[in-house]
């Protein structure tokens, strides 16, 4: 069985491959080139997954090695992929998630006439994502890593004639090249530290190095975490991002790229277990971002960039889950995987509602669309009671555990951490149920109102878009694009409930992850009716606001947090400032020091050079009869000088 973990990567990437290097000749079955790819991983994905649920736990982890990459002396990098229950979770995620999303594409895409190109690069983000999860070595994880960085960029500016997603996909691409810093960094720390960089000999002798060295390395892998999974302080891209089509938000956002850095932390588990301080900021990075996350998303009008503030928050849930150590590293990716389900789920739908508005995001410019998609409205709706946590459905069953383990941190620590958690828990039920009463209830605000196509998928829109400024006429999407929504749903409902019988996610995931219950000073149901409470609040609130009062079209001026939560609670303004204006100061200081000091030093000794030469070469200049004063004026010194010290 190990020779078919190599197919799990290769099939995704023959499929970009040929669709990226096969010419217009494919434009006709590209999208069923690249969804049959994708799906083929999958069954394979599945393939191993029934041979490793037969084997031991103790032997559920399959090594493959391909070949030796660089053998230089005592650096040995080999191409090794390794497929243990943490791997293969992330493996189906991936897999199952994306194939989905290559379905909704086909309908999604129809009309675009670069489509063969977008089904290529979605093949190689998986590709690069499964690299990523399958490598045994940090080296080959950091290849990985980079085609996830380059892929994300291919997509989100796809439609590069908008300068938006241009502008989107560079600033996406640079905020990842200082975690990717981080990652490189952490690798060589490795390497001098252990002598190697592979999984087994790093993690396993971890506690043999200082706590100093293993701080050190893991603060750069919380850093790498941060740009690839969008947490503060480099959590500005996330936003713009949703300028590339909506598959590829659902992608980003639920099965790739934005999981890698929940991966990476419980991956090198051993390494932040044996460094608390690291661990410590790890917490303190989840905590700040799952309220930051949760505060821009209430502020957001366009459904795509509320979607995705919410993504930032539950992406800290994960990470403050995973900076707990074995009390959370299982919860994070309970949670990181039911998050898949039903925010995959909720972007899909956000493209169908968008694919009936004329490509409007505007939530201003929706209501009462349930009785024109009602297939949209059930799956949306029910990815919405999940990701709120509703009694029953998956993100109730994640997400509660998460809140348990951050209380039995322990301590002022886990008082602090626990009451965020609740406050972002209310924060969430308050934005999502904003998001469902603006888009699917209320009056029908997009009557008599033109609205604009800030995602035309082409040149030509889709024949039922008719035209950049008419009025929309609401309707259910096709089956290509309802029928991944289904199955999504059905995740979103069930995955929670069968993941916690009996505590299979838990037994499943221990041997690798490790795990411990921690000491809480509040009982399960206590911190569930806590979680069941601050819901109701945050539901009530916002049917208070937007379900029995109208919405008005244009949003009012609101208070200044609404207003800083309108421009990302001031990320881009701090960024401009601080780094974008001081690196400007900096790069003006450091070109007066090399203009003034540096060049005055080499043009004044080249001038003092210069100036000498001048002078002596008066000296050689080729006439006997200089050089004969010369001589004479010479004889007639010593002359002079003989006379007067025999007189003295």
């Amino acid at each position: 069985m190990e020779n078919l973990i190599a197919l799990l990567v290769a099939a995704p990437l023959l499929g970009a491959a040929v669709l990226l290097c096969g010419g217009r000749r494919l434009d006709a079955v590209g999208h069923w080139i690249g969804t049959l790819m994708s799906t083929a991983s999958f069954v394979f994905g599945v393939i191993l997954f029934a041979d490793l649920l037969g084997k031991n736990a103790e032997h559920r982890t399959l090594i493959q090695h391909l070949w030796t990459w660089i053998p230089v002396e005592s650096f040995q990098a080999d191409v090794t992929f390794r497929l243990d229950q943490l791997s293969m979770t992330f493996v189906l995620l991936i897999t199952g998630v994306g194939s989905l999303i290559h379905l909704y594409s086909v309908g999604y895409m129809e009309h675009d006439e670069r489509r063969r190109r977008f089904f290529g690069y979605l093949n190689l983000f998986l590709a690069a994502m499964l690299l990523l999860v399958l490598a045994d070595n940090y080296l080959l994880l950091y290849v990985g890593w980079e085609g996830v960085g380059l892929a994300s960029y291919l997509l989100i500016g796809f439609w590069q004639h908008k300068p938006s997603a241009a502008t989107a996909a560079k600033k996406a691409f640079l905020v990842n090249r200082v975690g990717d810093m981080g990652l490189s960094i952490a690798i060589m720390l490795m390497f001098a530290t252990f002598g190697t960089f592979a999984f087994g000999p790093v993690l396993g002798h971890a506690t043999d190095a200082s706590e100093g060295k293993l701080t050190a390395i893991a603060l750069m892998l919380l850093l790498a975490a941060c740009g690839k999974s969008a947490q503060v302080p480099l959590q500005s891209w996330l936003g713009d991002a949703m300028e590339g089509p909506t598959p590829v938000s659902a992608l980003i956002h639920a099965a790739t790229m934005v999981t890698a850095g929940v991966y990476l932390i419980v991956r090198s588990g051993a390494i932040f277990n044996a460094a608390p301080d690291a661990q410590l900021v790890v917490t303190v990075v989840g905590a700040v971002t799952l309220l930051f996350g949760a505060i821009v998303g209430c502020a957001k009008d366009d459904i795509k960039k509320a979607l995705a503030g919410s993504t930032m928050s539950q992406i800290g849930y994960m990470v403050l889950a995973a900076g707990l150590g074995p009390i959370g590293y299982v919860f994070a990716i309970m949670h990181l995987v039911t998050h898949g389900f039903f925010k995959a789920g909720l972007f899909l739908g956000a493209g169908s509602v968008m694919h009936g508005m004329n490509d409007e995001v505007d939530m201003r410019k929706y209501g009462g669309l349930r009785k024109y998609m009602p297939v949209t409205f059930i799956t949306f709706g029910l990815g919405y009671l999940a990701i709120i946590g509703f009694p029953g459905l998956s993100g109730f069953f994640s997400k509660d555990k998460i809140i348990e383990a951050a209380f039995a941190k322990g301590g002022t620590e886990g008082w602090i951490l626990g009451a965020c958690a609740l406050v972002g828990a209310a924060i969430t039920a308050f934005y999502m149920t904003r998001v469902m009463l603006m888009t699917f209830f209320g009056e029908e605000r997009w009557k008599n109102q033109p609205t604009r196509s800030p995602e035309a998928p082409s040149a030509e829109p889709a024949a039922e878009h008719q035209g950049e400024h008419a009025e929309p006429h609401p309707h259910e999407s096709p089956k290509v694009m309802t029928i991944p929504m289904i199955v999504l749903a059905f995740g979103s409902v069930f995955a929670g409930f069968f993941f916690n019988l009996g505590d299979r996610f838990l037994h499943w995931l221990e041997p690798v992850t490790g795990h411990s219950e921690g000491d809480s000073p509040l009982s399960a149901a206590t911190v569930t009716g806590a979680t069941m409470v601050c819901l109701v609040i945050g539901v009530g609130i916002a049917y208070a606001m937007y379900g029995r009062r109208p919405v008005p079209s244009v949003a009012p001026r609101g208070s200044l947090l609404t207003r800083a939560a309108r421009r990302d609670l001031l990320q881009d303004d701090f960024n401009h400032v601080v780094l974008v204006r001081g690196g400007e100061h900096l790069t003006r200081s450091l070109v007066y020091v090399d203009h003034t000091l540096v060049d005055g030093v080499v043009n004044g000794t080249a001038a003092s050079v210069g100036g000498l030469s001048g002078r002596m070469r008066k000296l050689q200049n080729g006439f006997a009869r200089s050089y004969a004063v010369s001589m004479f004026g010479g004889a007639a010194v010593l002359v002079a000088a003989t006379l007067l010290m025999r007189a003295v």
